[in-house]
């Protein structure tokens, strides 16, 4: 078993794609009742595969630009480690109709979605911490 693997970095490289599709799933949910506001989501296996190799990564099909993309949208900042801005990565949602405000957000899917988000984040945050505390016990030759 090798002590530094690619475990570590692929797990920080994880939470970093995982922070910037809470963003994206935030401003969905913030615009909620903004009328003819289409839904965004970030298109997490491009994000990941632009990190771990930034020449092989495949574009999106319908990249949906999230920075001044309609009057009033806030815009998405950058996240710490994905190559520029995350907009390459965004793409608009489809899983709902829009209602008669031309609004296709759906309150309870984007809620369930961050939700499960934020499970996808802490289960690898607790493995990047079980990876550091094997590596921290390894340091210390055993000694708590």
């Amino acid at each position: 078993m090798r002590i530094f693997d690619a475990t570590l970095s692929t797990l920080e490289r994880s939470l970093d794609v995982r922070l910037a599709r809470q963003t994206v799933l935030a401003g969905n949910l913030a615009n909620a009742d903004t009328p003819g506001f289409v839904p965004r989501e970030l298109d997490f296996g491009a994000a990941l595969a632009a990190l771990t190799s930034p020449t092989a990564a495949a574009a999106p099909a319908a990249p949906v630009p999230a920075a001044g993309a309609r009057p009033g949208d806030l815009p998405l900042g950058a996240a710490p480690g994905l190559p520029g801005t995350p907009e390459a990565f965004v793409v608009a949602d489809a899983g709902a109709a829009p209602g008669l405000d031309g609004n296709a957000v759906d309150l309870d899917r984007t809620s369930a979605a961050i939700a499960e988000n934020a499970l996808q984040y802490g289960a690898s945050a607790k493995a990047a911490a079980k990876k550091l505390a094997i590596l921290r016990y390894s340091a210390s030759d055993g000694q708590a």
